[in-house]
């Protein structure tokens, strides 16, 4: 049957939220080879933390976030919001992205 036939198509999930692109450009804090390596914890909410983790959501499969990247608030909700719409984050360290992997300070 068409679905013009009187069928309504509804999405099973949200559409994924896109920030301005400019809100995607992180601040390379510090070299990626020093905070792969660094001490590291797991925190629910990285904004203005350093990531230790490469993060890329699939599709479209290209990194968000690389290591020693600062995370802002737009990122991880974009992050979030496209794992909630069905993206795969296959190179997180928790995939489920209720926490991220960030360089430990203090």
């Amino acid at each position: 049957m068409p679905v013009s036939a009187g069928l309504k198509l509804t999405p099973d999930r949200p559409a994924p939220k896109v920030p301005p692109l400019e809100d995607l450009d992180l601040e390379q804090a510090v070299l990626p080879r020093d905070a792969f390596f660094a001490e590291t914890e797991q925190v629910e909410d990285p904004a203005g933390i350093i990531s230790a983790e490469m993060i890329s959501p699939y599709p479209p499969g290209v990194p968000a976030v690389l290591p020693g990247e600062r995370f802002n608030a737009a990122v991880v909700d974009h992050l979030r919001a496209g794992k909630a719409a069905g993206m795969n984050m296959p190179d997180a360290s928790d995939p489920d992205l209720t926490t991220f992997r960030v360089v430990r300070t203090g």
